[in-house]
């Protein structure tokens, strides 16, 4: 868990301060959000394409 709050750029002194609930707060998906279709990623990278 520690690795992971590092790469979210949690310093380890405010890693270790979180609680509990703070924790699943940084590292769960919001309730009810559902994965990107297919559709609206192309809709996505119509209207911002990458240049490539």
């Amino acid at each position: 868990m520690l690795r992971l709050a590092a790469a979210m750029g949690v310093a380890p002194e405010a890693f270790w301060r979180l609680s509990l609930r703070e924790w699943r707060m940084l590292t769960q998906a919001p309730r009810g959000t559902a994965p990107l279709g297919r559709e609206e990623l192309a809709r996505l990278m119509e209207g911002w394409p990458d240049g490539g």
